[in-house]
């Protein structure tokens, strides 16, 4: 029987719901548009015409593929972050509701310094350093990143934005020290791999066989990359300069004492919208 959009839309939306999809209202949606090719506005508009059963097939395809783990954001190659539409593939991580807090923490400091340098390091889509570059003109930002799969993917996002004026991309190991040629800079952002190796296969089956191991694993402890970044990263800040990091579930103490340690000042920690621990930032406040 011939269903319109609108009835596709709602009847996907139960369909994810009874599955225990948080987001289902969102998901669904967006599940809808990519399937049959409109926009939401598009979508809206042709509500009450009958999608044909080519349309219906391709979207209920798509809805069965994302019922058996695969998340929407790869399905559909796209997912918006601060505003910002981006370009998503499985060698980024998707970017999540809870980094919008380490990003809107990092844009209210660098607001208030003018003209400055701010580094994204361990980027992934770029999602944090393109949101600081559309909230903050004045700054210039470098995404650093290691694979060259997900600069390929920053690039596509730095254009897809149109910051190509203001954002460049960059090969950068964090775990390694920072090249004296990067110059320096008055604010590092990162949201490093902070899984411990061994629980990366106890993830979420959507998390675990779909999202780059890559970007995930922060070594025996999730605390590799907090203590290279934080050691190795400090000669790229400059002095009075802030380090933001995200952090796991538990990490924010041990993250602060590792900052504190390598001469990082006046540490504050930041609840995310679930009350749980997630930014932690401080001040270079001496070289060591």
């Amino acid at each position: 029987m011939a269903i319109t959009y609108n009835n596709l839309y709602l009847d996907i939306r139960q369909q994810l719901r009874r599955s225990g999809m948080d987001a289902a209202t969102l998901e669904a949606r967006e599940l809808v548009c990519f399937g049959t090719g409109k926009s939401r506005e598009e979508l809206s508009r042709s509500g009450g015409l009958y999608a044909s059963p080519e349309v219906e097939s391709r979207v209920r395809s798509l809805v069965e593929r994302h019922l058996a783990g695969e998340p929407v954001a790869y399905l559909i190659g796209e997912w918006e972050f601060y505003g910002l539409p981006l370009d998503i593939s499985r060698d980024v991580l998707i970017p999540r509701p809870d980094t919008e807090v380490l990003a809107e923490q990092a844009i209210g400091y660098i607001k208030t310094l003018g003209d400055c340098r701010v580094l994204d390091l361990c980027a992934g889509s770029g999602c944090i350093g393109l949101a600081v570059a559309a909230q903050a003109p004045q700054a210039r930002v470098v995404l650093g990143e290691w694979s060259d799969a997900a600069l390929k993917i920053c690039r596509q996002n730095i254009r897809r934005n149109g910051l190509s004026s203001r954002v460049v991309p960059m090969q950068t190991d964090a775990r390694e020290r920072a090249d004296k040629a990067l110059g320096e800079f008055r604010c590092i952002v990162s949201n490093p791999p902070y899984i411990p190796g061994a629980d990366i296969e106890g993830l979420d089956a959507s998390v675990r066989d779909y999202e780059p191991h890559l970007a995930l694993d922060g070594g025996d402890d999730g605390l590799d990359f907090y203590r290279s970044i934080s050691e190795k990263w400090k000669d790229a800040l400059a002095v009075g300069g802030r380090l933001y990091f995200e952090v796991g579930i538990g990490q924010a103490d041990s993250v602060l004492r590792i900052m504190r340690a390598q001469g990082f000042g006046d540490i504050q920690v930041v609840k995310d919208l679930h009350g749980i621990p997630r930014v932690v930032f401080g001040t270079l406040c001496k070289e060591i």
